[in-house]
């Protein structure tokens, strides 16, 4: 059994989880033209992959470990014959984001509150937050490599532009 949380850190955790969603969320409305095409290198992922692999992880690890809260997710990918395709409306990226990223919130609260382990047939975690941990990890190593992406194709955000929608998320400075 998990022990019961200290609530204000909790707070500040899934805080931080929204945080990152919210970099992500605006990493995506950052785009340039031709930006969801862009790869670090060739044979690398696109961004519009990336974007739906960051969703599809979410969903993956939440139908595993607490499947209730994957019930009204659906993937971006789709089949068309034998290749998989992500979805590259970023309308609908940014919908899916918000859905798994509160399911996820949620989750991790509810385990926490009941005590119950984040645990299925494949795949468990010893603790809720450390789903929330990976969920971080796996995120941050994305959100470079669509950064790299991005600079690949030429487009390099200003030093402004990334303190308004990446740094600026997380602190506040004042000189």
């Amino acid at each position: 059994m998990v022990k019961a949380p200290d609530l204000g850190l909790l707070e500040a955790l899934l805080d931080s989880w929204d945080r990152n969603n919210t970099i992500l969320l605006n990493l995506l409305h950052a785009l340039p033209e031709g930006g969801m095409d862009a790869r670090p290198m060739e044979g690398s992922p696109s961004v519009a992959f990336t974007f739906s692999h960051l969703h599809q992880t979410r969903l993956f690890w939440l139908s595993h470990t607490a499947p209730e809260f994957a019930r009204s997710l659906s993937s971006l990918f789709h089949e068309e014959g034998a290749e998989r395709l992500p979805e590259r409306d970023p309308r609908r990226i940014e919908e899916a984001l918000k859905h798994s990223a509160r399911a996820v919130g949620e989750a991790v609260k509810d385990r926490l509150h009941s005590g119950q382990p984040m645990k299925g047939g494949h795949a468990s975690y010893d603790h809720p937050l450390l789903l929330l941990q990976h969920m971080l990890w796996h995120e941050g190593y994305h959100f470079g490599q669509i950064k790299l992406a991005l600079k690949a194709m030429g487009y390099v955000m200003s030093e402004e532009e990334e303190e308004k929608v990446v740094w600026g998320v997380w602190r506040q400075e004042t000189w």
